[in-house]
């Protein structure tokens, strides 16, 4: 009885902070420190911690330092309840004894920067961190991340502090693959939904395991207010797949001094064909006439249309680029890529024209005439393919697109298509990447 009555007086003495009636206690009892045990197997460190006591902390650390290394009944350490009542200092001097307690879990599987996010402490997230990040990055039950459980806990603070620190951890799945979107809407955490989409942290769109995305989340189970749906949906809106436009690899400089070059070659090889023109006037010809017209006119015939091919494709690829109207329409888009495609095999044939033209028997029976023949033909075969294959694989892709902003279930699809939807989500999810980083 004498025991739990000092135990008592032991126990409202660092509650209180009384650090002389903890001292006189202590004197009489040099193994109280070590031997007193209260609620929930806490010893006298735990109780300091909780209540904030600092004197009394270090009084108990000096006596006795590896009690910060002993854990109560729910598995915390001393440096777990300061993380949780946001004791920034108790937790600097429990870190100084005992630094190996920062990656400790407790029987929530949760470390003390876990908790600390969660009880929305950030002054105390910026000081655990101080040393190293590391601890944040440790997932706790079913694979979530602190980022997670912020979003659970709804502590929008922590989530934006965390977030400008761990910004990596911003598209991060748990074990359900889901992201902070699906928690967010699954805890109606509206003030987070709106962080989320502001961010561009986030991939601009998900499915979790079960194949269901944010915003068939949202739809399936909708908050208590239309006006929270309203702008929950909205927001989510907001972050489907960006412009099919966008993605695509953009006309840049480099495809306008392709143009330029083209139309240059063009108009040069028909105002000065092979062979010149003709200096005289004469009963055949006259002066400024092509020689190739005279000598070869099928040949220049083919090669003139080629020409003229070449130029004006070229022209409507310049013009739709310094315009700029690529970038707003798809069509205009399709437009000037098989204008630049249609510019680069007319020149291609007209090359192999002018070579015919100017190599001594080029008559169509001769073995030169067949080997360029055979050359211009295959490569503007492949070019014709590559143009067809180009084609086909942006209509797949505009189709990807199209069926991925209204949730289409894709599951279905031809096993080819579904591997071309896999290299359209990794080229995509990899930009998006690339421009995370570069932010």
């Amino acid at each position: 009885m004498a025991a739990e009555e000092v135990e008592k007086k032991l126990y409202d003495a660092v509650s209180k902070g009384d650090v002389t009636k903890f001292r006189e206690l202590v004197e009489q009892d040099p193994y109280l420190v070590d031997e007193a045990s209260f609620s929930c197997s806490r010893n006298v460190l735990h109780i300091a911690t909780m209540r904030g006591q600092t004197a009394i902390v270090e009084e108990v650390l000096k006596m006795n330092p590896s009690l910060a290394r002993i854990l109560d009944s729910q598995q915390s350490s001393p440096l777990h309840i300061a993380a949780a009542q946001g004791h920034v200092e108790i937790s600097r001097k429990l870190l100084s004894v005992a630094p190996v307690t920062r990656w400790w879990r407790d029987c929530h599987d949760m470390n003390p920067v876990h908790v600390a996010a969660i009880n929305g402490h950030v002054e105390m997230l910026g000081h655990l961190l101080e040393e190293s990040p590391l601890p944040a990055m440790e997932r706790v039950g079913r694979g979530q991340t602190v980022l997670h459980l912020c979003v659970k806990h709804g502590q929008l603070t922590t989530l934006q502090v965390l977030g400008g620190k761990l910004w990596e951890l911003m598209d991060e799945v748990d074990e359900d693959g889901e992201t902070l979107l699906h928690l967010a809407v699954r805890s109606n955490q509206l003030e987070i939904l709106q962080y989320l989409g502001e961010s561009n942290k986030i991939r601009r769109r998900k499915r979790n395991y079960v194949g269901k995305t944010a915003l068939q989340i949202l739809n399936q189970s909708p908050p208590a207010t239309i006006a929270s749906y309203s702008e929950m949906r909205r927001i989510l809106k907001t972050l489907l797949p960006p412009s099919s436009i966008k993605i695509l690899p953009k006309i840049n400089d480099a495809a306008m001094v392709v143009v330029v070059l083209i139309a240059t070659m063009a108009f040069q090889n028909t105002v000065n064909p092979p062979g010149g023109v003709w200096q005289d006037n004469a009963s055949s010809h006259e002066a400024g006439n092509a020689v190739i017209a005279y000598t070869h006119p099928y040949i220049y015939k083919h090669m003139l249309r080629s020409n003229t091919v070449a130029f004006v494709s070229s022209l409507v690829t310049i013009f739709l680029i310094t315009t700029g109207l690529p970038s707003i329409s798809v069509t205009f888009l399709m437009t000037t890529l098989c204008a630049m495609l249609a510019s680069i095999l007319a020149i291609a044939v007209s090359y192999g024209a002018s070579i015919l033209a100017i190599t001594p028997n080029a008559d169509t029976e001769s073995p030169g005439a067949g080997v360029v023949v055979g050359i211009v033909v295959s490569l503007s075969l492949s070019i014709l393919v590559l143009m067809f294959l180009f084609v086909r694989i942006t209509r797949w892709y505009f189709m990807w697109m199209r069926r991925t902003r209204h949730q289409e279930d894709l599951t279905t699809d031809p096993l080819p298509l579904r591997l071309l939807y896999w290299i359209f989500q990794r080229l995509r999810r990899r930009d998006v990447s690339e421009n995370n980083v570069n932010r």
